[in-house]
This record gives structure tokens, sequence and C-alpha cells, in this order.
């Protein structure tokens, strides 16, 4: 037991990032159901598509936690908050906003809260606002991302001095190795996003998990700065958005550019073109579409085994 596994009552501390257009119920059960936390990401619902979500995602956990993940940006954010309350939810993951706004009135109806950042400055925030635990992500992470541009190895041994708050590391994690590394840096568990979007369970296309697995190093850019900084697969759509920032383009003329729907566009109905391809750098690292289960099992093995090599290293060293 850790600090994660009793806050969240989970037998690994692992947590499956709340992602667009990749983290229904099933994804989100498959996770909590082998042994971690799985999260619902709410950013691609309505409400009433959220709700229905809670619910199967209820039905197939049985007596296992989930999570829903809220961008606190969200248009419908009291409608969505106040179902989290209807639905009996019991964790909520916060993200885009401050944790001020919303954190006393989940944590009022019974809901452990964790918020997400990109600096130590927020973390002090966070606590400030109450949250049980903090996700500290760095800019290697794919989808949206914090403007600092901190990469999670310089991150999380910062955000530990900050705060003595459950600590959970977020950017570039898709191994036991990675695990192992983030942990001696002071994080109590991780929050992994790219690793199990590219799972059996995920709901976004097989024609964007296919293109992820074939990604190399340096495929995937922050771009989109002006509007929010956001990691993609480069594409036409992409090639688009550089040409545009490289002339001087304006956050109107991105808007423009950037439309409605590009996201679902991408990762739900596979347009490899057009679509905005959200991925983390550390796809080029995956190269399979595994289901949930074998996911959760290679990680514990890989940190294990890694754990085993060190210790070895430590004895062969000090003789």
């Amino acid at each position: 037991m850790n600090k994660i596994t009793s806050l969240f009552h989970i037998k690994y501390p692992i947590i499956q990032g709340g992602m667009v257009w990749c983290s229904g119920w099933r994804l989100a059960s498959a996770v909590s159901n082998a042994g971690g936390l799985g999260l619902i990401g709410t950013g691609s619902m309505h409400p009433e598509t959220l709700r229905d979500h809670i619910r199967k995602c209820k039905a197939a956990c049985g007596d296992k936690p989930f999570g829903v993940n809220v961008p606190l940006l969200y248009p419908e954010i009291e409608t969505i908050m106040h179902m989290l309350a209807e639905e009996q939810v019991k964790i909520v993951f916060t993200s885009a906003g401050n944790p001020k706004t919303w954190t006393p009135w989940l944590k009022e109806h019974g809901m452990t809260v964790a918020h997400v950042v990109s600096s130590s400055k927020f973390a002090v925030k966070c606590e400030e606002a109450g949250v049980d635990a903090i996700v500290a992500e760095g800019f290697e992470a794919g989808g949206h991302n914090g403007r600092e541009e901190t990469t999670t190895l310089v991150l999380i041994p910062q955000v530990r001095k900050s705060t003595s708050l459950p600590l959970i590391a977020a950017g570039g994690i898709a191994t036991g190795e990675g695990i192992v590394a983030v942990t001696a840096l002071g994080a109590d568990g991780v929050q992994i996003g790219s690793r199990f979007a590219l799972t059996i369970e995920s709901s976004a296309s097989e024609a964007f998990k296919k293109r992820c697995i074939e990604a190399k190093e340096g495929d995937t850019m922050l771009t989109l700065k002006k509007i929010v900084p956001t990691r993609l697969i480069k594409n036409e759509f992409y090639q688009q958005v550089e040409i545009a920032e490289n002339i001087g383009a304006g956050v109107d003329e991105l808007r423009i550019l950037l439309g409605r729907g590009r996201a679902k566009k991408g990762i739900f109905e596979g347009d490899l073109k057009e679509g905005e391809l959200e991925i983390g750098q550390v796809c080029s690292l995956i190269d399979d579409i595994p289901p949930v289960s074998e996911v959760i099992q290679a990680l514990i093995r890989d940190f294990d085994n890694c754990m085993k090599r060190l210790y070895l290293f430590r004895i062969t060293d000090s003789q």
C-alpha cells in the first residue's frame, strides 16, 4: 500500500488518463478491473452521454472504484458537476482551470479530488484549494499541455519539494521502467495516457491507433501554442498549422483553421490527414495494441524486474 493505492482503494498506483475520444466506460472499467484506476474522459461527451457512460462503468466495475476526468473549462460545467453528484461518483480528476472553483463543492458532496498541473506554482494552489492529490504532467504528454513546457523529469522533483500531497506523475510514462524513474523522483503513482489509448478497449479508431504505433521519435510536436499548446502527430493538418504560425497567424486565424470537431475527426473517426492526432511522445516506444489487462501485467512485471536490476547493481557496486 502507498498513498495513492490507499487514497483511491486500488491495487496498483496506476491511473488511466481521461483522454478525449479514447476513454469511455469500456477503457475505464477495464483499467479498474485490472487493479488500476480508470477515468472516464468528459471532454468529448455531452452531459447525457456522460451519464450513460457512468452507469455502464458502474455496472462493469462492480465494487471496483473508477473516476471521471473533468476539464474545468467545459462549457456545461455546472450541469456536469451536478450530474456527478446525482450519480454518486466518488472520484473526480479536474484539469484546465482553477481548482478553487469546484474542489470545495466536490468534497462537500463526498468526492475525492485530484487536479492536473504543469508547474510547482499551481501545485501549491491545489494544496491551498484542498485537493486530495496532484497530477503533475510534463510536456511530453499528448493532447493539451501546460504553457511552461517543463519535462516530467524536471517537473516531478520540483512539485515534490513544493507540496506534501500525494503526487501522481504523468507525461512520457508507458513502461515499468518509467514508473521506477518517476518513483525515484518522488512520485507516489502514475497517470498513463498514450499506452492506454493504444489498447483494444480504447474507443479511438483503429486507423488512429495504427498510425500511433508506427510513429517514430520526433513524429509528435507541441503546436497551437497561441490557443492551447497541444501535442500532435505530424500530418497534413499539423503542416497547415505550422505554415500559419510561421507567417504570424493570430489567435483568431488559428481558431478558424482549427474549426470544430478536429480531434473527433482524427482520433475517433480516423481521418489521418485533416484530423488532430493527439498522442504523447512516448508513442514511439509503443508497437502493439493489446488488451488493458496485458498492459497492466507488463507494467507491474517490468517495474519489479527493473527494481531487481537496480538492487543488484547497488549490491555489486558496493563490493
